[in-house]
């Protein structure tokens, strides 16, 4: 399905207005960009990168598209025949997904005219700036976790797209798994779950309800056991499936109480192996304040899929350079007001010390910033001439997380609000 529409109106007056003036195939490069971390944030996270290359494939404008537009009178009839031949022909480079950013970081810089690269804004801002959000914020989730898995499973919290989308921002930050079969089925993220309150309540007693339960799944499924009075449930848990089972799930209450509660009744009852798995509006507050109680996972829902507190990462995708009439690169950028934006092409480093740890991001303005021997070129292709080269699996952007997350200082490690943990240098070419 096309996403040239997954765009604003004024990407395609721009472009009619530019295309009658001449400079519409001007060369060009955007870069799109973080000017601050979310308020508090000590570092964010990319992600989304996968799926905006597959919608700057997908972006060309059909005859549905194109139909849509003229009755709409959007662009007028010369821009219509222009979009119907549209294809981004460009190239891309960024940072590949799971990397850690911080203000100014480039995270993606689009370099061909500027008629074929101002189409991209909007597209790419909604998706960067949308899972990213997810990610950083399940970032500092599965920090707060440590060994303990974390469970996405805020589906019913969001729109349903973004659901998925949430699904899979999470599972690069570190999520074991989700409860969402769509991520499963588009993307391979494993998925769990089994019971809710309803399926309690549907039967006449909890115990009947726990029976059906482990004769369907085996004893090695999670029973739900707050629903009535959680002493007496645990009991019947035990009885109905043994001392083999799997875990009990605890939704409300004082979770750092109850589960050394029932911890201690579980080993009582000889159930030692039964694992005790948290739910109930966690962000990494809660999960950091959970971390001394006998709590082997947490479950994640409204928190996580609103970006706990940070539904975008307020990205902006603005024009740095682009060709002068003498046919030479002319940098430029917003000067006014307290949007400022740094003209020039942009290359990045992570500049770490000799034992590995980051102390700042570099920013080169027109060539790359000098390697000392001890630093990490962030950067790579992701387009070249409009084919997409920089696609990955999802094993490798979890991998690439856990390392860029190991690479910074103590401090990233703190749940309270602070300034980036690193700052960020611009160094003239």
């Amino acid at each position: 399905m096309t996403t040239a529409l997954l765009t604003d109106h004024y990407e395609l007056t721009m472009l009619q207005a530019a295309l009658e003036h001449g400079t519409a195939e001007r060369r060009a490069v955007f870069e799109l960009f973080p000017r601050v971390l979310p308020a508090g944030r000590r570092y964010g996270v990319v992600a989304g990168v996968g799926r905006a290359l597959d919608a700057v494939e997908r972006f060309v404008f059909d005859d549905e598209a194109i139909t849509t537009l003229r009755a709409g009178g959007v662009v007028d009839e010369p821009t219509l025949a222009w979009l119907a031949d549209y294809r981004f022909h460009g190239d891309i480079w960024g940072y590949p997904e799971g990397e850690i950013y911080f203000p100014y970081s480039p995270l993606m810089v689009v370099e061909s005219t500027f008629a074929e690269a101002v189409l991209l804004e909007t597209v790419l801002l909604s998706i960067l700036n949308h899972d990213s959000a997810i990610a950083s914020a399940a970032s500092r989730m599965t920090l707060a976790a440590g060994e303990r898995p974390c469970i996405e499973m805020g589906s019913r919290r969001t729109h349903e797209e973004s659901a998925v989308a949430a699904a899979r921002a999470a599972y690069v930050a570190g999520f074991a798994s989700t409860s969402n079969l769509a991520a499963r089925h588009r993307y391979g993220i494993p998925t769990s779950g089994t019971s809710a309150h309803s399926f309690t309540l549907l039967h006449d007693t909890e115990r009947d309800a726990f029976t059906a339960q482990v004769a369907s799944l085996g004893s090695g499924t999670t029973l739900l056991v707050d629903t009535y009075d959680v002493r007496e449930a645990v009991q019947a848990a035990v009885e109905v499936a043994g001392t083999d089972l799997g875990a009990v799930r605890l939704d409300s209450g004082d979770l750092g109480v109850l589960a050394h509660e029932v911890r201690a009744q579980l080993d009582r009852l000889g159930a030692t192996g039964t694992r005790i798995i948290v739910t109930s509006d966690l962000d990494e507050h809660a999960i950091a304040a959970l971390s001394s109680a006998p709590v082997d996972g947490y479950g994640v829902g409204t928190s996580l899929v609103t970006g706990s507190g940070h539904p975008t990462c307020g990205f902006v995708y603005k024009l740095v350079s682009r060709e002068g009439a003498d046919g030479a690169m002319v940098d430029v950028a917003k000067t006014s007001t307290n949007k400022i934006s740094i003209g020039g092409r942009k290359y990045a480093l992570r500049r770490r010390n000799r034992n590995g740890v980051a102390e700042a991001e570099v920013v080169g303005i027109g060539t790359p910033p000098v390697d000392d021997g001890d630093d990490r070129a962030l950067l790579v292709p992701l387009v070249r001439d409009g084919e997409i080269i920089g696609r990955e699996d999802l094993d490798t952007m979890r991998a690439r997380h856990l390392a860029a997350r190991a690479e910074l200082p103590m401090p990233a490690r703190q749940m309270s609000r602070g300034e980036p943990v690193i700052p960020t240098e611009h160094v003239a070419g």
